[in-house]
């Protein structure tokens, strides 16, 4: 049995007409589309400062590893150039040439430093440091060093100094080493000072010589103790009710006594002399006078001595009493 294929439908003649004006759109949608492609890159120019005015930098170094053209040069963390050209000059230094705007030029000065720090974490960056904003502004194509600062550069360093500290604490802490020798020496100094002599046995170097220190302290203390009932003894004898200072003391106004009697007595010898002058009769009788006053007076003399004497014998310190020390 034989199968026939239907005929495809007939297409109506309105279908089948040509677009009217095809080229014409066609190129007016591609001149579009380059318009569009111009305006998006000249756009993207301007976005990137290709029509802004500048003045170049010259920034040289003697490495620009992590250095590519189109990065920043910042100030203050805000972007103020952009690298254009790295180039090798003929005394073998890096050329790093950086177009700064006309209107962020004012950051840069005569006195500016700018640094190319390479970190641990992140890219390389150029930056500016502008310390004096009141000196002279930065002329256009100037050429200035740029500082390295290379935080990876220190890392071998590092590693060197560790490895070097912990070998040196390695031999400190070890068994035979000069701190193990001191510990153990610190250790059985410890257990002297708990020992028997202390402190003292330490000091000393052995024990008898702290025993015969602690001797000699205990006879010191034992002297002193004996000096002190001495010196509470005489002050006793010679302050006390019956001691030397009261008898002394009982002497003395004695003597005073006896030296007013003795005033009396040559009062009287100056009134008998007066009248032995004025009455010249009785002569005699005045001599008589007088012998007995001479009497009176050598008796009083005398009595002073006696007083005097049993100062003297009284006296605790009259003489010099020998202390015998144990």
């Amino acid at each position: 049995m034989d199968t026939k294929t239907p005929d495809p439908a007939p297409v109506a003649p309105e279908e089948l007409r040509p677009v009217a004006h095809l080229r014409v759109k066609a190129a007016a949608l591609l001149l579009f589309t380059l318009a569009l492609l111009l305006g998006s890159a000249l756009y993207l120019l301007y976005a990137r400062g290709a029509f802004e005015a500048t003045q170049e930098l010259v920034l040289t170094a003697d490495d620009s590893e992590g250095v590519v053209v189109g990065m920043d040069m910042t100030f203050s963390g805000f972007p103020i150039g952009r690298v254009r050209r790295i180039e090798l000059s003929e005394d073998g230094n890096v050329r790093i040439v950086v177009d700064v705007p006309r209107k962020d030029a004012h950051w840069l000065r005569e006195t500016s430093v700018f640094t190319l720090v390479r970190g641990l974490v992140g890219g390389t960056t150029i930056k500016a440091y502008s310390g004096i904003l009141t000196d002279p502004a930065l002329a256009d194509g100037a050429v200035r060093p740029v500082l390295r600062g290379d935080s990876t550069a220190e890392i071998p360093q590092i590693m060197s100094s560790a490895k070097e500290l912990l070998s040196n604490l390695s031999a400190m802490t070890a068994q035979d080493s000069a701190l193990g020798g001191a510990l153990g020496q610190v250790q059985s100094l410890t257990a002297r000072l708990q020992g028997p002599g202390g402190a003292l046995g330490v000091v000393m170097g052995n024990e008898a010589d702290a025993r015969k220190v602690v001797a000699t302290l205990e006879r010191a203390q034992a002297l002193m103790a004996r000096m002190e009932q001495l010196v509470t003894r005489a002050d006793r004898q010679v302050f006390d009710a019956d001691g030397v200072m009261p008898a002394v003391r009982a002497t003395v106004v004695q003597l005073n006594g006896l030296l007013a009697d003795t005033r009396q007595s040559l009062q009287k010898v100056d009134a008998v002399l007066a009248e032995a002058q004025a009455v010249g009769a009785n002569a005699r009788e005045a001599t008589t006078d007088l012998g007995a006053l001479r009497a009176e007076v050598e008796s009083n003399l005398r009595r002073i001595e006696g007083v005097l004497s049993d100062i003297q014998r009284k006296w605790p310190f009259a003489h010099q009493p020998e202390l015998q020390l144990p």
